[in-house]
């Protein structure tokens, strides 16, 4: 990268200084690193923690959203943490995904969410939670670098 700058910077300033000619002038290259697929896809962490006044254990826990087309995904049971986890990998970046905790089946708020939205879809009202406002999913905004 900092060379693909560097190389920028001089052909700008050949450019400037009036020496263009086609032998002297070229257009900066990109490093091979970047000349292969723009990472699209990131992975993220989903963690529900058993709440403390909570004592019956849930027999499952599972996210649903756009990410898995709606279908359910477990996530497993660390004991010594008391946490549910997943790891989702390849989700699609650069785009904000709907999701929902399921907790035996029942919809649960995340506290990790980036916010809440209404649902839009026949597939995400399935899955809502009732909220003060209204009938809410999850947000999720999918960023990569």
């Amino acid at each position: 990268m900092i060379d693909s700058i560097a190389s920028y910077i001089e052909w700008k300033s050949r450019t400037k200084n009036g020496s263009n000619d086609a032998s002297t002038a070229t257009a900066p290259s990109r490093p091979d690193s970047e000349l292969g697929e723009q990472r699209t896809g990131f992975t993220k962490v989903f963690r529900w923690p058993v709440p403390a006044e909570q004592t019956a254990q849930p027999t499952t826990v599972e996210v649903v959203g756009s990410f898995s087309d709606w279908h359910r995904v477990p996530l497993a049971y660390d004991k010594p943490t008391r946490t549910w986890i997943a790891t989702l990998n390849s989700i699609p970046g650069n785009h904000t995904h709907r999701y929902v905790i399921l907790v035996d089946g029942k919809p649960t708020y995340d506290k990790t969410c980036d916010g809440l939205a209404a649902p839009q879809s026949p597939a995400e009202a399935r899955w809502q939670i009732e909220t003060p406002r209204g009938p809410r999913v999850m947000l999720l905004f999918a960023q990569t670098k």
